[in-house]
């Protein structure tokens, strides 16, 4: 094997360039040096051998009789010279003449090194964006390669790396350096700091990172023909997520088809975002549909429209589902409103029924759907089988855990609340790390809102959250701190 030869495989090889690109560098790399000392490359010819086992460099000269040659024209060669190459030559011929690149001197020469890496970083930053630009919208595997003071990550994928904000960073999830890490691909842009490179920018809170891990849990949804698609995504990162999906065939459960069966499919996604809270509803083109829907888990009565163009609606649900409709902090109901692009509220019928826009919603509603005077107004209603309060059903909680609680005649939050940790934990089949699950899933999903009058009724409260409280008791049911009881004399109270 000639040493051209080698050279140019250990360039492939070392440089990750095809052989096309390296004869193509090699060539400009030449070029490059011949301009240097004769001020133009337009007649510099290169070429290589079929088995790359040579490479010429040849000055291409128009012949031109002696009298009508301009001395130091390096396109131009004087017939007595020409001749002198060949026998046959005349006026108007071209010649290639070969130059020896030995005979270069050294400025030359740096100048084309310096061509040389100059093109090489230029065609390896060309492949990295165009294999990084065909990545965007996609799910990308990687390794924290370094955490900033302010959060931000830098993402090791391979032949470069990629740049994590933190605002793109679920507030819920922490990483070490050299953890694994999954993210979307939102852009790929060239580096305005480093124009040898290019800055892949990812993220873990974009609605389509969700989107894709939808699409590796759910084959129907990216089958050749798929059943049934995703509508619309809305997330508070780190906190809950609202898919709406819609099947395309009919005889198909979009919303049972993502969940999966035992919602394996369900947790297979909230696993990816530390167990993020993910509602799966069923899009409906009829508005009112599609806002019940999306106020799962909890269970809509009814839905009056306040302001057909406006958008604006207000939801009826039980007094036990208030809460979980609303969700914490308003959360539930803010998402409710992104997801169906309505300003919907949430009310009992009897807080409702009290204000000033009760009877115009009525009228609203018939104007805006034409009621025959002889039908009913238009509304959603839901059969419910349990009792006042709020089923655990309803609650993100394993099925394993919630039967466990029905042995004990425990079915709704309420009831859980009644007992202690104590209590639960000498019921003996319910394990104390299960306890801490149903404690912080309340938490997360149900602002816990007291009967005033409930408290005042109550012989003690809890100094911490307010919560009713029976004499024994260690802790409060409610926030779990601990607690005690002391006798009081009669002088003391």
């Amino acid at each position: 094997m000639s040493d051209f030869k080698e050279a140019v495989e250990a360039m492939m090889n070392e440089k990750g360039m095809t052989r096309e690109l390296v004869l193509e560098t090699i060539e400009q790399t030449l070029k490059a040096t011949y301009k240097n000392k004769f001020k133009t490359d337009e007649n510099a010819v290169v070429t290589f051998a079929d088995d790359l086992s040579s490479f010429e460099l040849a000055s291409r000269r128009t012949v031109v009789n002696d009298e009508d040659y301009d001395e130091g024209n390096i396109l131009e060669i004087p017939l007595s010279e020409a001749l002198e190459l060949s026998d046959e030559a005349e006026p108007g011929d071209e010649l290639l003449i070969p130059i020896d690149p030995r005979s270069f001197n050294r400025s030359s020469v740096q100048t084309g090194k310096q061509r040389a890496t100059s093109r090489i970083r230029e065609i390896q930053k060309e492949e990295l964006y165009s294999e990084f630009k065909g990545k965007v919208g996609e799910i990308i595997n990687g390794y924290v390669q370094a955490i900033h003071d302010n959060g931000d990550m830098m993402v090791d994928l391979g032949r470069t790396s990629g740049y994590l904000p933190k605002k793109n960073q679920s507030p819920r999830e922490t990483y070490q350096k050299n953890d694994k890490i999954r993210c979307y691909v939102e852009s790929v842009k060239p580096d305005e700091k480093n124009d040898k490179n290019i800055r892949v920018l990812l993220s873990r809170t974009h609605e389509n990172f969700i989107k894709k891990l939808f699409y590796l849990n759910v084959p129907e949804l990216g089958a050749k023909e798929p059943s049934l698609e995703i509508i619309k995504i809305v997330r508070e990162p780190g906190y809950r997520t609202k898919v709406a999906v819609w099947p395309i065939k009919s005889d198909v459960d979009a919303v049972g088809t993502c969940v999966g069966l035992k919602g394996a499919r369900i947790q297979a996604v909230m696993r990816e975002i530390d167990d993020e809270r993910i509602d799966v509803v069923r899009w409906d083109p009829n508005p009112l549909e599609y806002i019940a829907n999306a106020l799962s888990p909890a269970k809509v009565e009814k839905i009056y429209v306040t302001d057909f163009d406006k958008k604006m609606a207000v939801a009826i649900v039980d007094p036990g589902q208030l809460s979980l409709a609303i969700g914490k902090q308003g959360l539930n109901v803010r998402l409710v409103n992104r997801m169906c692009d309505w300003i919907v509220d949430v009310k009992t019928q009897e807080d409702f029924e009290s204000m000033d826009i009760f009877e115009q919603a009525r009228s609203a509603a018939d104007a805006a759907f034409e009621i025959p005077e002889d039908q009913e107004e238009p509304q959603i209603e839901y059969a419910s089988d349990t009792e006042e309060g709020i089923p655990l059903t309803d609650l993100p909680l394993d099925e394993a855990i919630v039967r466990k609680l029905e042995v004990h005649d425990i079915l709704t939050v309420e009831e859980f609340l009644e007992y202690s940790e104590e209590e639960l934990r000498e019921m003996g089949d319910i394990t104390e790390d299960e306890i801490q699950t149903i404690n912080r899933v309340i938490r997360e999903n149900i602002d816990i809102v007291e009967d005033e009058e409930q408290t005042e009724d109550a012989g003690f409260v809890c100094p911490n959250c307010g919560h009713p409280l029976s004499e024994g008791m260690t802790e409060c049911p409610n926030c779990h701190v601990g607690i005690s009881f002391e006798s009081v004399g009669e002088d003391q109270e």
